[in-house]
This record gives C-alpha cells, structure tokens and sequence, in this order.
C-alpha cells in the first residue's frame, strides 16, 4: 500500500508512452461491495500519426474479441449494451482525452468478471486492449491477521474494504474487540494500481485466552441499510499448561490405577509421563493415561508429567503411595551376649503405613513404638533369664508379619536347688541339675571314698540336656545301707559351681539299715518303756526314769559299718578307696545299667541285670587272684 500522495503507477507509464503505439493501462483487479459502485480507472493510447476526429470506445464483458460476440458493458457510439449492463454502467472518463475510466452501479455478483476496452478512431483505426481488469463484487470486509500470532507479543490486526465507489464512502467498525485493544483508523489509502482503499487497525497484546476469539469488521455505508460484516478468529500460539491432574493417589497393593495428565497449549503438546528420568509414556495428546496394573510397591513414588511445544513446556509431579502390609521384620543385633553385657538389638520393617512394631518374650512386651519402621531393644546388664525365643511383630492395617529370634546369654553354672539324692533299696541314686550357657561339664566326687566320676563314664552317669538345663544322674547300686557324700561340681569357661546333694527320705534309709528283727526289737523295747511310764505314774512315788531323747539313737539300730553319717571306721575307709580307684580306671565291656530315668524316676527300682560298684569291685578282685 502507498499513501495518497503517491502516483499511481499505470499514470506513470502513460505518461512515459506519449506518442508511442497502441496500448492501455488499468489496474488488473479492482473490489467493491455487492449493491454499491465501481470506478475502474482506464487510459489508452494510440499512434501520434492518427489524428481521429472523434474517438470512440467500447467495453466488453469476459472477451476482447467482437466475432464472439462478448456482452458489451459500454458502447459510445449507439449506447447500446448487455441487458445485465442496462442502466448500470456510463464512462466517467473523457475518450478525446485519452480516459476510458468505466463506472458500474449497483453491483451484482454476476457482473464480477473481467472486462476489456476497445479503441475506435474510425475506419481501420480499431484496437482491442489485451490488458484488462477483474471486478470483484465483495460482500466482506477483508480481515488480515499476522500469520503467527503468539501470545505475549504485540500484534496488529487489519481490517480493509474497498473504497473505489465515488458515490458511496464506507465507515469501519470493529465487533468483539473488548479487552483487546482500542482500533485505530488510518483512513482512505490508494494502492499501487489506482485502487483505494480504507483500513482500520487494532493493536494489542493476545493472551491465552484469546485463542479461538473471533473478532468482526463491519463496513456500513451511511444514508443506505447496507451493512456488511466480516469475521476472522485468532489463532493465538502459546506454550503449553498443565490443567488436569492427579493429585496424591493411594492404593492398595495389587489394584488397579490410572493417572492423567491434560495440558492446555497450542498446537497440541507433546505429553510425557517420566519417572525417575525414565520415559514411561508419551504421545501429541490434550491428555494422557498412564494405566498400572496390580501395582505394587516398588512402584509406589513420585511421577512426572513433562508438556511441551515449540512455545514453551510445564510439568508437574504426583506422588502414588502404594499401601501394603508389612515386609517380614529383619532383626540385626547381638544375639550371643555374656551375662552382664548390655545387648541392643535393632528390628526393622518396610510397610505403608508404617506400621506398629513390637518386641516380646513368652508373650510380655518388652518395647514397643507406633507408626515407626524400625524398634531398637536395650538390655542393660542381660542376665540367665534374659535368655530365650523373642519375636518382633509389625502390623497394620493391611496385614501383620512376625519374626522370632533367639537371644543366648552365656553365664557361668548354677546348681538348682532341686539337686539332691535319693536311696531305694539298694540303690542311690544322685540326681545333679545344672543351668549354664554353655553346656557345662558335671562331675560326682565322693570325697569320703576319695573318687570322682564325671559325665563321660556312662555305665555311671547318665546326662540330659534340655534348654539350658543339664541333668545328669549318678548310679550308685549296694550303697543304700552307707550312702556317701556325693558333691556335684559343674564348669565351664565363665566359672565353677559345687554343691554337696542332700539325701531326701532319711528315715526310710534308717529302717532298712536296721531291719525286720531290729525293727521288732525296737518295738517291743518301745512298749516296755510305755508300760514302765504308766506304772510309775500310778504308783506316785518313782520319779520319771531317764530315757531316750530326742537326739539319742540306741547302738542296736545301728551297724558299725553303715552310720548315718555315711561313714566307715578309718581302716575300711582305706581298704574301699583303693578297691573303687581301681574300679574306676577300669577299661573292658561296660556293664548294662538302667539309665532311662529323669526327675520322676529317682527312687525306681533298677533293672535285675544292673551290676552294683560292690559286685565289679567282687568281680575286679577275683580276675587280679587269677
């Protein structure tokens, strides 16, 4: 476009062809609306050697040749014309002065065409024009528009309409511009060829939201009802913007679930879900699923949305917790520990939620936290009974894991008080019940016989370990009537215990010592004594006869050999600890003895094939005679 003040340029080449040869310039398109006018500019020229009295001209419709016989718009000489052109056209332009400019009235879309002029100077003197124009019978407002409008920046939008009707001025007017931008008219403009027209423009900076916004130019002609109206909408480019999303998302383990990520841009992004900088799915989307089937939980984390165009891109994050029971509890600690150490030991788990963990022994809480994934036991000073099967527990909602571990506290022996021996018949039987960890050695001294015998010598001792109990049991078979001393010696690395057994059932060992006939003596002396008493009571004059007391035993009921103590005089004493020593480094076949007995069987009869320490020692004499 050029402003007004600019020379057209078909004036411009006739002014330059001023006596030159046949030829005419007219611009080679021209617009107008539907019902208004049009003033096609128009100049020829012809031979300076022809001097025509009058010169005449002719326009045609669509064909310059007159043997086809082409509609004729405009005839000077006899004003006849096409029915279609019949009142609607006349020549502004002077012919003698070289202007054919035509002006066609009321226009109709059928008239929109090219059009042709042909020259007439008399005679031969007759030449149709190859230049010609093309109407364009219009009924819009052209509305240009900026072939990338892109939002934040400054555009500038134009509306122009054709000016070419003398008769008739348009008014510009724009439709659905609020919250855009103020028009601006710049008024009536010639363009290059010699056409006019005028243009309104509007300045503003688009927004996201203006995209799709469709914006009208109106055209009114005043003094008339016509109106016309043109409509264009903005194609606004812009980065995109995350608008649809998943917020936090919990599921259970094994469940079905479904994120999605809609963005708003254009054009359309390209849509990513990411996690961990892994691309897990894309696709040129407004929206996108990402579906996870029986989810579990290493999938439970944070997942990206990444949106993106050639504008700009926005992302977003959304975090999927995956709830699950709890993993089963792993404990890491001391789980061997010397009696007296402090011992921590460390119980964790993994679960969403965190579940709640605790710690027992033989069902008594020892710790316990809430909604914690680890749980740390302190045991100051650990001592024999801390000793055992513990289990740590974690639970929640969604199920309940347990693991069990065993804590060994290792300490020197203890002899239970329950150790003691015990005589039946002919048999004692010694019963030596040791708590240690670990297992100790157990040993039976006799001192007053000068043997010991530990828990290797099988055919003597038998041994039972059961936890942290050792029972060991000693045989002594025809020592009933003289029961020895028996101590109980327990060790190990962390110390030394003895412990001399009491005999339980004293007073029954006293009856068999003496026997059915002391028995009967001891009875009968009873009932004299009774009778002495009463007697004496009655008669008033014999005072209370000493007798025996409480602690006093008569000589009768017992035998020299067998005291209560255990005892033997010095000589036997001598003669039996050498016979056993030797006994008891003796190697051959051991001898069948009864050893399937426990707590509950101390007193039981033995076995008949069972021998006693008096037969081997019988036994051991007669192979050194032989």
């Amino acid at each position: 476009m050029i402003i007004l003040t600019t020379l057209p340029l078909f004036w411009i080449m006739i002014s330059a062809s001023r006596g030159g040869h046949w030829g005419a310039w007219m611009p080679s398109s021209i617009s107008a609306f539907e019902g208004t006018c049009v003033s096609i500019p128009c100049r020829f020229d012809f031979p300076d050697e022809l001097r025509p009295a009058v010169v005449h001209g002719v326009w045609y419709f669509n064909s310059p040749y007159p043997k086809n016989y082409p509609p004729v718009v405009f005839k000077s000489r006899t004003q006849v014309v096409h029915e279609s052109f019949q009142g609607r056209s006349r020549l502004l332009g002077d012919l003698g002065l070289r202007n054919c400019t035509l002006l066609l009235n009321t226009l109709s879309p059928e008239l929109g065409g090219k059009y042709y002029f042909r020259g007439d100077l008399g005679g031969y003197n007759q030449y149709t024009f190859s230049e010609h124009s093309v109407l364009d019978v219009i009924n819009t407002p052209n509305i240009a528009v900026p072939p990338e409008v892109v939002a934040g920046r400054e555009v500038e939008i134009s509306c122009m309409v054709p000016d070419n009707c003398p008769e008739l001025r348009p008014e510009l007017s724009w439709l659905g511009h609020e919250g855009l931008g103020e028009p601006a008219v710049l008024g009536r403009l010639r363009e290059d060829e010699g056409t006019w027209v005028q243009v309104s423009l509007l300045h503003f900076v688009p927004t996201r939201e203006a995209n799709g916004h469709r914006l009208g130019c109106q055209a009114a002609f005043p003094n008339t009802t016509l109106q016309f109206e043109g409509y264009a909408s903005l194609d606004v480019k812009y980065p995109p913007v995350i608008v649809e999303m998943n917020s936090s998302v919990e599921a259970i383990e094994g469940s079905y679930v479904s994120l999605l990520c809609g963005a708003d841009s254009n054009p359309p992004p390209l849509l990513t879900w990411m996690r961990d900088g892994m691309v897990l799915r894309e696709a040129v989307a407004e929206s996108l699923y990402l579906d996870l089937e029986e989810v579990t939980p290493a999938e439970d984390g944070v997942y990206a949305c990444l949106a993106e165009n050639a504008y700009g891109q926005d992302n977003r994050t959304v975090e999927l917790s995956v709830m699950y029971a709890p993993w089963k509890p792993t404990v890491n600690g001391t789980v061997v520990a010397v009696e007296g150490e402090t011992v921590s030991i460390l119980c964790s788990t993994q679960s969403n939620p965190d579940p709640i963990l605790t710690i027992f022994k033989e069902k008594q809480i020892l710790a316990t936290v809430i909604y914690e994934s680890q749980l740390q036991l302190e045991l100051p000073a650990v001592t024999p009974e801390d000793d055992g099967e513990y289990w740590c527990v974690a639970e929640n909602q969604y199920g309940q894991r347990a693991t069990a571990f065993n804590l060994s506290v290792e300490f020197a022996p203890i002899i239970l008080l329950e150790s003691h021996c015990a005589a039946a018949r002919d048999t004692v039987q010694c019963l030596c019940v040791v708590k240690s960890n670990p297992e100790p050695s157990v040993a039976f001294e006799l001192p007053s016989r000068n043997v010991t015998v530990n828990e290797t010598e099988r055919e003597f001792v038998y041994s039972e370990r059961s936890g942290l109990l050792l029972t060991s049991i000693l045989t002594l078979r025809g020592q009933a009537q003289a029961p020895p001393r028996v101590i109980c010696t327990s060790r190990n690395l962390y110390g030394t215990q003895s412990l001399e057994l009491p005999f339980q059932g004293a007073h029954r060992l006293m009856w068999a010592k003496i026997g059915p006939v002391g028995a009967v003596v001891a009875f009968a002396i009873l009932i004299a004594i009774v009778c002495y008493i009463t007697q004496t009571r009655r008669k008033k004059n014999v005072t209370e006869s000493p007798s025996f007391s409480g602690g006093d035993n008569p000589h009768v009921l017992y035998s020299p050999e067998f005291r209560i103590s255990g005892a033997p005089d010095k000589y036997e004493s001598k003669r039996r600890l050498g016979s056993e020593r030797r006994l008891l480094g003796l190697r051959g076949e051991p001898p069948e003895l009864d050893l399937s007995y426990s707590h509950s069987d101390l007193g039981k009869e033995p076995t008949k094939d069972s021998y006693t320490l008096t037969e081997e020692l019988a036994e051991y004499a007669e192979i050194r005679v032989k």
